[in-house]
Formats: structure tokens, C-alpha cells, sequence
């Protein structure tokens, strides 16, 4: 019965009920009271069942527009939309679902879903059913009934009943066709302009190419230029503007560091003339040009060696030592010259006079200054009788017994055991703790103290001494750390760090030391770690690749000490199987007040991270240093902000205090 219906039924029966009530006031009284009272609350009842038919019929008004308006979403949604049930079956389907599917919208529905599924998702469909419990975005491809399958984008979300039980899924289909067709196009497009790119690139890098070539060929003919006018056209040595230019340069360096030391000598031929005026001019420029060979043996690749004019010789000996070097010099110069010369097939006899004078002699102002004093010692050598040497300044002399003296208190001093190693922590900057130690050679000098390497080191490296001496330190170092760990196993001592000379790299048997070494003291070779200088790569070229890749077969971790202050090859550092870089200190110290050393920091990190290889920061001093160098992602530093090096007793009391920064 509608609700219009039901409310005229009850208004009738009203009706009725307030003609029962006059009828019965006609009856005695204390029936009728009864019966009056009865019908006015059957009248009450009626009113207020009438008000709520009233409010009934509001509701379902509403309840009809609302229904209304979601069957008009659901038919004009500009997606299709079904509804299934819970094991996927259509039940519902909108106008847009329908024509997707390419089914009519009345036989869409009681049709399984998977039916319109491209056969190559029907397995993943399945899948996803089987494990869809809430909201769930994809895309698959779906097959309408007539026509070829397109890529759409499925949304479903679960059904469920007031109680709360799942009814089935709502399913939201997108046809994305155009969209993946613009997604192809796009990259297509990119394909294309990479293409031009490269292209473009090709005939940048042609062009570049060409005016490097013309930068090249200026720069060659500059080079020529220049050489001519700083060169002598007989011998190709060095002219006198240019020598002077280059002593000049030393005398002002100098002036700038006090440390710096350098010579001049000066070398004048004996009886040139006579072999000149007997063998005709052409032949003595020829014994010129022999000399001039001979001398460029003897001398470094920075040291200057010049031809004056006649028979006059000049070599200046940059960042020296001592007088010793000077002399060392002038003595193989000698050997070199008392070797014969065969000039158009006759042998040649020649000596030398030669005269050195040092910078530190007299506090020089002028490049001629120098060069009068070298040629006055000169002289003397040649009054004093010819194939020699002199020093302008005697006193020198002193010097080079000392250094004498000196060599000879380094022999002793392996003799005697006198040196010792000390231990510098080295930290993971990643967890703040002890990772190991570099040993250090100390010389416990009996009359000097305790000496540092830069003391000793030098001139043991000159004498071949640093090969019985480095032995003993790498053996002492291992043993003391295979010490640690037996002592210390709690404590995980991962690394021993040990520096390795360029002497001591080029020894043949150096594999077989270093594994003798670790047999004899029972360190595991992948505790050990060898510290090598640029030059030691440089230096010895193929040779040393080989003996690195042995030495990491063992199992032995190699790195490159003071990073960027030699002259490594950059394009060569990735064929070497190096595990750490050093990065010296002169970079680290610098830090807070220089943004560029930081710079510099932060692309030798980058560098080295790129060649997988891990970085440790020398000298760190400062709290400030530690946080920058943390910043950079270096794994490791070493310093006097950790801890000085220290004797192995003061070095194990720092294993068992185990501090963390």
C-alpha cells in the first residue's frame, strides 16, 4: 500500500472513532468515561501515526532523489563502472563500462569479469583477485568482445553489507591509449634529440679537435721560439740568460723559505784549446756536445745545466740538502769526463776544474754575485792543480764531515738496536674508535736524543742503510700488533699501517721478505697495511704494478701516502690496486680558514670514492678539522687531535682505554 493510501485508511478510521465517541455519550456514565477515555488514546495513536506516515513520505522522496542521482553518476561516469560480486562476476555496469567491453550494457551483466581480460593478464588477474583485500591500482589490458585489446587502468575497492561482510568489489576502467601513446611519442622524442645531441656533440668535439690541433702547432712553433733564445745552438744546453734567469729565480726562493739550499758550479775544461787548435773547431764542438750529454747525466731533472760560452760550464743544484750533494755531484761529473771521448776516430782525454759555491755561504742578492764566487773556487781548483773540485767557502767542509760522522753513527746505530717504533692511532671517523696504528721509525741517538725521520731517513735512503733498517721496522711493527690482538682480542685492532721507501720497493726479493715477516711473527697478511709514495709509481713504472698486484693477492692493503703533493698520474692511479688514499696534512691544516684546501679536500674524497678507494686525512689537529673532514665522507683520520705517536707501552694503555671521538 503507498503512503498516500495508508494515510486516507487512517484518516477514515479516525473518522470512525470520533463517531463512536458521540454515540457513547449516551451510555451511563461510568462506562461511557471508560469507553470515551479508550477511544480519545485510539484517536492519540492515530494522530501520531499519521504524522509519522507524513514523515515517512519525506523520507523516501529524499531517499528516491538520492537513489536517482547516484544511478545518474553511475550511468553518465566518464569511466566505466561495474560492480561484481566476490568471485567476479558482473552485476552492475554503467553505459562507459559497457562500451569498453564492446557488450551491451544488458548482457554485461551475470558475464565473469576475467572474460574481458587480454589473454596474457588473465594469470595476473587471477593472481591479484585471489589476494585483493582493499583499494588496489594497476594496469592491465583488457579485451573487448569485438575489437583488439587496449591498455586501460583498473581501480577496485571491496563492497560490504552493513555488518560489515564483503558483498563483491567496485571496479573503475580507464581506457589509457593516448596516454601511452603520448608516453611512446615522448620518448621517442628524447630518442631523437638524444640522437642530435650526440650528433652535435660529435661535430663540437671536431671542431675542438681542429683548434687544438692549431693551439698545438702555435704553442710548438712558441716552444721552438723560445727554446733558441734560451739555448745554446752548439750543445742544447741551457744558455747564459737563461741560467741566470734560473739563479735568479733560486736566489728569491730562498729569500721566501730559509730551509732552501742550492749550488752553482762552475766548470771550466783543462787544456780545451789544445784539443781544440789539434782537432780543428768542428771537433771540438763535437766534444762540447759530448760533454754537454755527459753532464745532463749527472745532473736531476730540476737541476740547470748551461754552457757559458767557450769551454765554460755551469750546473745549478736546486733543493739540495747539503754541501754533500754539491760534491757528490762534481765527483761523478769527474767519472763521467774521465771516460774517453772518440772524436773521428780517435780517442780523447779530458778533465775538469770546478768550482762550487753554496747559497748559504753569503746572504747573495745578485745571480752574479753567486756565479764570481763558484768561478773564484774554480780557479783555486785549477791552482791547486786541475781535475778537482773546491768549495768557495771552506767552512762547508764541516758540514760534509758531519754529515760523514752521521752515516757512520747510523751504521752503528743498527748495530746497537738504537732505533725504535712508535705508534699513531688511526680512527674510523665513522665510528669514532681506534682501527689501528701507523709505525713510525724513531732513532734513539745517544748524544742527538730521540731523532725523527726526516732526521735520518734521507741518508739512510742514499746509503742503501734503509733496507736493513726498513726490514727491522716492518718486522717490529708486525710483531708488536699480532701482540695486540693475542692480548687484546676484545678490542678489534683491524690495521698496522707501515711505510715502504722507494729503495725499499725496488728490492727483488721484497715479496719474499714481507711473507717471511708475517710467517715468522703470525700476523695475517690482511692486517697489514704497506704506505708508498707517488714517486714509488712513478718511478718504477710496470714493474712496480706487478709487485702491487702480489702484494694484494697476500691479502695485504696498499695506500698512497701524502696524496697531492707529489706528481702521481691521475689517468694511471685506477690500474694500481690501491685500497687507501693519504691526504697530507699541508691540505688538512689549512682547513677552517681556506674554503678552496676544503674544495681540493672534497674532490680528492670524490675522486677516490670513484676509484673505490677509501680516504685518510693526516695531521688533524682541531675539533673544526674532524667535523669537515666527517662532512666530506673521509672514513679515516690521523692526528694530533686523536694522539701523538706514542711508545708500544703508552700505545697499549690507549688500546685498554679505548677512547671515542
Amino acid at each position: 500500500m503507498k503512503v498516500d493510501g495508508f494515510s486516507q485508511q487512517i484518516e477514515k478510521l479516525r473518522s470512525q472513532v470520533q463517531g463512536l465517541l458521540q454515540c457513547n455519550r449516551t451510555k451511563p456514565n461510568s462506562q461511557q468515561e471508560i469507553i470515551t477515555e479508550a477511544f480519545e488514546e485510539l484517536n492519540t495513536a492515530m494522530e501520531e501515526l499519521l504524522t509519522a506516515s507524513e514523515e515517512l513520505e519525506v523520507t523516501r522522496a529524499a531517499v528516491e532523489k538520492e537513489r536517482q542521482h547516484y544511478q545518474d553518476l553511475f550511468e553518465f561516469a566518464p569511466y566505466g563502472y561495474l560492480v561484481t560480486n566476490t568471485i567476479g562476476t558482473i552485476q552492475e555496469a554503467n553505459h562507459v563500462a559497457a562500451s569498453l567491453l564492446g557488450v551491451q550494457q544488458k548482457y554485461l551483466v551475470g558475464k565473469p569479469l576475467i572474460l574481458f581480460i587480454a589473454q596474457q593478464d588473465r594469470q595476473c588477474f587471477s593472481s591479484q583477485m585471489q589476494n585483493l583485500q582493499e583499494l588496489l591500482n594497476w594496469e592491465i589490458n583488457l579485451q573487448p568482445r569485438r575489437g583488439r585489446p587496449f591498455p586501460a587502468s583498473v581501480k577496485a575497492s571491496v563492497v560490504y553489507d552493513l555488518e560489515g561482510k564483503q558483498l563483491g568489489w567496485r571496479w573503475l576502467l580507464c581506457n589509457i591509449s593516448e596516454r601511452k601513446q603520448a608516453e611512446e611519442m615522448l620518448h621517442r622524442t628524447y630518442r631523437e634529440l638524444e640522437i642530435r645531441v650526440a650528433e652535435r656533440t660529435a661535430e663540437l668535439v671536431k671542431a675542438n679537435q681542429k683548434l687544438l690541433n692549431e693551439i698545438t702547432e702555435r704553442k710548438r712553433v712558441e716552444s721552438q721560439l723560445l727554446h733558441l733564445a734560451f739555448h745554446d745552438a752548439v750543445t742544447g744546453l741551457a744558455n747564459r740568460p737563461a741560467f741566470m734567469k734560473h739563479l735568479k729565480h733560486a736566489i728569491n726562493y730562498s729569500k721566501r723559505h730559509s730551509d732552501y739550499l742550492f749550488a752553482v758550479l762552475f766548470i771550466d775544461l783543462d787544456r780545451f784549446k789544445v784539443i781544440n787548435d789539434s782537432l780543428g773547431h768542428l771537433n771540438g764542438d763535437q766534444l762540447l756536445l759530448a760533454i754537454a750529454s755527459r753532464l745532463e747525466i749527472c745532473v736531476r731533472s730540476i737541476d740547470t745545466a748551461a754552457r757559458l760560452g767557450g769551454d765554460e760550464f755551469t750546473i745549478l743544484l736546486e733543493g739540495i740538502h747539503d754541501v754533500s750533494d754539491a760534491i757528490t755531484v762534481a765527483e761523478r761529473i769527474q767519472q763521467e769526463l774521465a771516460l774517453p771521448f772518440e772524436l773521428d776516430g780517435q780517442e780523447v782525454f779530458i778533465t775538469a776544474s770546478i768550482g762550487i759555491a753554496l747559497s748559504s755561504t753569503v746572504d747573495y742578492e745578485h745571480p752574479e754575485e753567486l756565479l764570481r764566487d763558484a768561478d773564484t773556487a774554480m780557479y783555486q781548483a785549477k791552482v791547486l792543480g786541475r781535475a778537482r773540485y773546491e768549495l768557495f767557502n771552506s767552512d762547508m767542509y764541516a758540514n760534509a764531515v758531519a754529515r760523514l760522522q752521521l752515516e757512520t753513527d747510523l751504521r752503528r746505530a743498527i748495530e746497537r738496536l738504537e732505533f725504535r717504533v712508535y705508534y699513531q692511532p688511526i680512527i674510523s671517523l665513522t665510528s669514532g674508535s681506534i682501527l689501528g696504528f701507523e709505525a713510525l721509525l724513531r732513532w734513539q741517538h745517544p748524544e742527538r736524543g730521540l731523532l725523527n725521520p726526516a732526521d735520518f731517513i734521507p741518508l739512510a735512503e742514499e746509503t742503501g742503510l734503509i733496507l736493513s733498517i726498513g726490514r727491522w721496522g716492518l718486522h717490529e711493527a708486525c710483531r708488536q700488533m699480532q701482540a695486540w690482538r693475542v692480548c687484546h682480542r676484545s678490542n678489534l685492532l683491524k690495521k698496522i699501517s707501515v711505510n715502504l721507501s722507494v729503495k725499499q720497493f725496488s728490492q727483488p726479493d721484497l715479496i719474499e721478505q714481507i711473507g717471511q715477516i708475517l710467517h715468522s711473527t703470525g700476523l695475517d697478511a690482511g692486517t697489514l697495511a704497506l704506505e708508498i709514495t707517488e714517486s714509488v709509481i712513478v718511478e718504477n713504472g710496470d714493474k712496480v704494478t706487478a709487485a702491487l698486484l702480489q702484494l694484494r693477492e697476500m691479502g695485504i692493503e696498499l695506500s698512497i701516502d701524502d696524496f697531492g703533493t707529489g706528481y702521481s698520474s691521475l689517468g694511471r692511479l685506477h690500474n694500481f690496486p690501491i685500497s687507501v688514499l693519504k691526504i697530507d696534512r699541508s691540505f688538512i691544516s689549512p682547513m677552517g680558514t681556506n674554503s678552496k684546501n676544503v674544495e681540493i679536500i672534497e674532490i680528492i674524497v670524490t675522486l677516490a670514492h670513484k676509484l673505490g678507494v677509501d680516504v685518510l686525512a693526516e695531521g688533524v689537529e682541531t675539533k673544526e678539522q674532524l667535523v669537515l673532514l666527517r662532512k666530506l665522507n673521509c672514513e679515516y683520520g690521523q692526528g694530533h687531535f686523536f694522539s701523538v705517536p706514542l711508545n708500544s707501552s703508552a700505545a697499549e694503555t690507549l688500546i685498554m682505554q679505548n677512547p671515542q671521538w
